[in-house]
């Protein structure tokens, strides 16, 4: 029997999207049971793209084993200042925090009721509250509907942790030789591209972890500070706050403004709190139109629809954590498939764009 060529060319089409979703599926099903050595190994790229300039600059100067180690032991002594300084600044305060939200919400919920135009009852109230509620408790329930045991997820995560430091030593101390086996083993005529495209994921990790602390610390500081002279509490949490929701581009500095206007309504009263969501929007806009684009460059060249889908998905699929990696992943694949569709150097055709 003669087939028209559209339902040929459109069959072509649909077995060739099965078989690329099936290995999808498979990719994240292999993900999902080695989630800790994955967790491990994304740790351990992050934390060496952080400490590869400091350790470049030890290695000048000292052996490579003892200058791994000092930068490591360099940035974890850091972190541990810092936390303990964060600490001593919101002692008292971070327990504060879901009280103050939570208050905000009933007040919310009292003008919804009480004065709002909108016809809204208490009942209505009461039943969104327990739907949610349903659908927080089913989030943490895995495939076979039992809770996931806190502690497990606790020691799956120290244990990709120790696993992380130990592999980011190695890649400082080994980096080299870690390139080397990669180029031994591509074929000799894609050696410049493979190499291209490890370029372009570096540089865009660096891009994207520059740029995500950057404006943390911008965002973080303009919410704390507009937080204080309003006259509301828990300025520091919620700066710190806003600071790690800058590593969930977007969606972070979303949810983290919304929590800056409860607590402001809560602790400083609804003029507060309507400066507070002006600053907030201000300081967001300025963001995303004019300083992303700066501080990120090309490691974030994606569309945000993407960027908010990425977030989605990965949280859907791997918790809080994913949401957290989701973006860098993303900006990483997206890079690198670029640098792999322009030619190659020496080819007909244009030649792909110089790294930053």
């Amino acid at each position: 029997m003669q087939v028209h060529r559209t339902v040929d060319v459109l069959a072509g089409y649909a077995w060739r999207l099965l078989v690329i979703a099936a290995a999808a599926i498979a990719g994240l099903w292999l993900v999902a049971k080695l989630w800790v050595v994955f967790l491990a190994l994304v740790v351990a790229v992050l934390l060496a793209r952080v400490l590869a300039s400091p350790a470049a600059w030890l290695r000048r100067r000292v052996p490579a084993a003892p200058a791994a180690a000092a930068a490591l032991l360099g940035l974890l002594l850091g972190l541990a200042a810092a936390i303990a300084a964060i600490s001593v600044a919101v002692a008292g305060q971070v327990a504060d925090l879901e009280p103050t939200v939570s208050d905000a919400i009933d007040d919310i919920e009292e003008w919804l009721v009480e004065d709002s135009p909108f016809d809204v009852s208490r009942r209505d109230i009461d039943e969104f509250r327990e739907s949610l509620g349903d659908r927080v408790s089913s989030s943490v329930r895995d495939s076979s509907g039992s809770i996931v045991s806190g502690a497990l997820v606790a020691a799956e995560g120290v244990l990709s942790l120790v696993l992380g430091l130990i592999i980011t030593f190695f890649l400082l101390k080994d980096g080299d030789r870690f390139l080397a086996f990669v180029r031994s083993v591509v074929p000799a005529a894609r050696g410049e591209r493979a190499a291209r495209m490890a370029r372009r994921a570096w540089h865009t990790l660096g891009g994207y972890l520059r740029g995500a602390a950057t404006l943390g610390v911008v965002e973080g500081a303009i919410i704390g500070v507009t937080l204080t002279l309003v006259g509301a509490e828990l300025a520091v949490p919620m700066a710190v706050l806003t600071f790690l929701a800058a590593f969930v581009p977007f969606a972070g500095a979303i949810v983290a403004g919304v929590l800056a206007v409860l607590v402001a309504l809560a602790t400083g009263g609804a003029t507060a709190a309507i400066i507070v969501a002006v600053v907030a929007f201000v300081v967001q806009q300025l963001d995303n139109d004019v300083l992303a684009p700066i501080v990120y460059g090309r490691a974030l060249e994606i569309h945000p629809v993407v960027v908010l889908l990425s977030i989605a998905a990965g949280g859907a699929l791997f918790g809080i954590a994913g949401s957290f990696l989701a973006v860098p992943v993303t900006a990483v694949a997206w890079n690198v498939v670029a640098e792999a569709r322009a030619v190659s150097p020496g080819t007909s055709g244009p030649a792909s764009r110089s790294t930053p």
